[in-house]
Parts: C-alpha cells; structure tokens; sequence
C-alpha cells in the first residue's frame, strides 16, 4: 500500500513540474506565429512565469524541488542570458541537483529571455 501511494505521489510530482493546461503560447493569439516559431507576447518576464509551471518547482526566495530565483540571480549575470534563456526552452539538469527541469519548447527565446531577465533582477 505505502509503494502504491508513494508511486501516485511521484506521479503528481512529475505532472505538476512538467505541464500547465494554459501555456504563453496557448493562450496568446498571433497572428504571426507558425508551427515551428511559437508567438511573442508584450507580456513581462514576471508575468510569463506566471502562465507558466514554474511555481511548481521554484519561488523567488526559497529553494523548492529547483533553485529560488535569487540562488539563480546570484549565480549568474548578464552575459549567460542565452544560455539560461535555452535552459528554459531545452530544460536542464546537473547545475542544482538531480532533479531535472522540464522542457518548455512553447516557449519562445524572445519571452524566454525575458523571464530571464526578470529572474536575474532578483539580484541581492
């Protein structure tokens, strides 16, 4: 019994970090937007983030199942603003743990790098 509940609560885990039924992509319209380039928004960085499964994992000032945006914004500058922007579209893992960040392909880099920014304006 204590397998089969803690089975169903690994499920949940994975589920609630990997997918959120209304994503920047699918839930903005465009008109400019194709198959294999997802829209743009005029939505913020901060704002992005909350359309997004992001608070499933992280938090601005304490560690969850990933790093708080503050650990990110200390560890990080300016210059690896492509390089976080790709972790975000390609997800990652190895940098904070084990515990591997979802992809989010629906992402576009434009709107990724602006979570990014908002991420690193965190700063202490």
């Amino acid at each position: 019994m204590k397998k089969l509940l803690l089975a169903g609560a690994m499920g949940l885990l994975i589920l609630s970090c990997s997918k959120k039924e209304n994503t920047v992509a699918e839930s903005l319209p465009s008109e400019t937007s194709t198959a294999s380039e997802p829209a743009k928004s005029d939505l913020s960085g901060e704002q992005i983030i909350g359309t997004l499964d992001c608070s499933g994992c992280h938090a601005v000032n304490e560690r969850m199942i990933g790093p708080s945006y503050k650990e990110i914004a200390e560890k990080y500058s300016d210059k690896d603003i492509e390089l976080l922007a790709s972790k975000i579209i390609e997800g990652g893992s190895g940098v904070w743990g084990g515990v591997p960040m979802a992809a989010h392909p629906q992402v576009s880099k434009e709107d990724a790098k602006k979570m990014v920014a908002y991420i690193l304006s965190q700063k202490k």
